[in-house]
C-alpha cells in the first residue's frame, strides 16, 4: 500500500500509468459530478461516491486479484484498515470473479491510517483493506471517494 496527498505527488517516483491517474484525480472537480463510473483512460475507470462512514465492525475487509485499488477522498475522512496478506486472516467470503473480490473476518495485525480531504491509498492484490470507517465511532462522516480500478496487468 502506498499513501499520500494528492497536492504533494512527485510523478516521478510512479510508473507512466499511475501518474496518469494521479493527474486525473489531481485536475478533476468531483464536488459537482454525479455518482457513478467515470472512463479515465486504457480500460480504467473511476467510480465516484458519496456514503456515511461506519463502524469499523460493520465495514467488511476485502482484496482484489484483477484490480489495484486507488482510494482516493475528495472530501471528508475515513479511516481505512490495512494487513497483508498472509494465511493468518480468515477469509468469511470465497473470492467472487465477477466482482472481483474476497472478504475476510478481521485484518491481522491491523495498521490503519486516515485518509483526510485530498489523500489517497494505492492497494494491490495483496493488501487487504478496510475502507470506509468513521475515524470517530461516534460522529460517522460524509464521504466523497473515488475508486480508480487499474488493472493489474497495465502495472506490470
Amino acid at each position: 500500500m502506498f499513501i499520500g496527498k494528492i497536492d504533494d505527488v512527485n510523478d516521478s517516483y510512479y510508473n507512466p500509468i499511475l501518474r496518469e491517474v494521479l493527474k486525473y484525480l489531481r485536475t478533476t472537480d468531483f464536488s459537482n459530478m454525479v455518482e457513478g463510473a467515470y472512463p479515465v483512460t486504457n480500460n480504467i475507470t473511476a467510480k465516484l461516491q458519496r456514503y456515511e462512514t461506519r463502524q469499523a465492525e460493520d465495514c467488511k475487509p476485502e482484496s482484489h486479484n484483477k484490480f489495484v485499488d486507488v482510494q482516493f477522498v475528495a472530501e471528508g475522512e475515513e479511516l481505512l484498515g490495512w494487513c497483508p496478506i498472509s494465511p493468518d486472516i480468515q477469509i468469511t467470503e470465497t473470492y467472487n470473479f465477477a466482482k472481483d473480490v474476497t472478504f475476510y473476518k478481521s485484518l491481522i495485525p491491523e495498521s490503519c491510517v486516515i485518509l483526510s480531504t485530498r489523500s489517497f491509498a494505492i492497494l494491490y492484490p495483496v493488501d487487504v483493506h478496510r475502507p470506509c470507517c468513521s475515524v470517530d465511532e461516534d460522529n460517522p462522516s460524509i464521504v466523497t471517494k473515488v475508486v480508480v480500478k487499474i488493472p493489474v496487468e497495465l502495472l506490470k
